[in-house]
């Protein structure tokens, strides 16, 4: 049997609840012997009893007692999967190195599965490598209608300097969406605190300014449709669930297809209704010191239809930061 482990929260969990931080990363252990293990306080958060619900914090140190067979079935270590699945994940991958893989990662695809969702990138990260080797872990995570640039390390140690850069908002991301009607002024900031609604499944966030967490955008419009719709590059300067979606839709403006926050006016006659939102670019420090870390993933298939549609050049470079706005 082997002995207590710390385990640091990395910024793929951030905001996972305690219960299934365990189930992600203990598969082997069941629901009973958590339950236990939390009432009788051998599971402790940065020193601290915890709740099954208790929501992690990327950074956050979790003791995790000795769990005898299951310490093993933990272990990130790649295992033998379908070959179609081993050459699709290859096929995402747009820039790599000896610290990371960037993924173009697809609209319609979660990155972390769930009970109902078999199949998603984090099943996959193993097709990356070879077998046996150490398992390629997540830094970050993107919507499961998102699609666009993600970062995946090598190993545990890449995670590690790639996480701190996620942490201390060193990471400085750029979006492309399109969005219903035109943002006025053409380029600004939106400062609006947003807090989790409902419970897990069925959860909703929405703007709370008195309760709820710091959460803070600067967009820009790159171009419009006459007045019907825009290309606006977003750049989340926090990292809060749905940011970008909830910000655009509190300000009269929502991303084309985002039913969920928009409403009927997300939805545009001759435009299809999947969401457009991608992740365009991301840049930051290497962690090895190696200069800055620049990554661009091309438009997924269903926003490209819609930039050729209405004319626009998905070429564009934008070189504009959030600071300049």
């Amino acid at each position: 049997m082997t002995g207590v482990n710390f385990r640091e929260v990395e910024a793929a969990d951030d905001d996972l609840r305690l219960d299934r931080w365990f189930r992600r990363h203990y598969a082997g252990l069941s629901h009973g012997r958590l339950q236990k293990l939390l009432r009788t306080g051998q599971v402790r958060v940065d020193g601290k009893r915890a709740k099954s619900g208790f929501r992690l914090k990327a950074g956050q140190m979790v003791r995790v007692p000795p769990l005898g067979d299951q310490d093993k079935k933990s272990r990130r270590q790649t295992s033998p999967m379908a070959e179609s699945d081993r050459a699709f994940v290859r096929g995402l991958v747009v820039r790599e190195d000896d610290l990371f893989f960037a993924l173009n990662k697809p609209a319609g695809l979660a990155v972390q599965g769930g009970s109902k969702t078999p199949r998603h990138i984090d099943g996959m990260l193993g097709g990356l490598v070879e077998e046996g080797s150490e398992r390629p872990r997540l830094v970050h995570r993107l919507d499961k209608d998102t699609s666009g640039v993600l970062l995946v390390a090598r190993s545990a140690q890449a995670a590690d300097r790639l996480g701190k850069c996620f942490r201390h908002r060193l990471a400085k991301k750029q979006y492309w969406a399109l969005v219903a009607g035109v943002p006025t002024p053409r380029q600004g900031e939106i400062d609006l605190p947003l807090a989790k609604m409902g419970t897990q499944g069925r959860e909703r966030v929405q703007p709370d300014p008195e309760s709820g967490q710091s959460a803070l955008t600067r967009y820009y419009v790159v171009e419009t449709i006459g007045r019907r719709c825009a290309w606006v590059a977003l750049y989340p300067l926090t990292g809060r669930t749905h940011q970008l979606r909830v910000h655009m839709a509190a300000i009269g403006h929502p991303i084309l297809g985002d039913g969920k926050y928009g409403g009927e006016r997300a939805f545009l006659d001759g435009v299809t209704g999947k969401m457009h939102l991608h992740a365009n670019q991301i840049a930051m420090p290497h962690p090895a010191g190696r200069g800055e870390l620049l990554v661009n993933a091309p438009l997924t298939s269903h926003m490209l239809e819609s930039w050729r549609f209405f004319g626009l050049d998905d070429s564009l470079d934008l070189e504009i930061e959030p600071g300049e706005i």
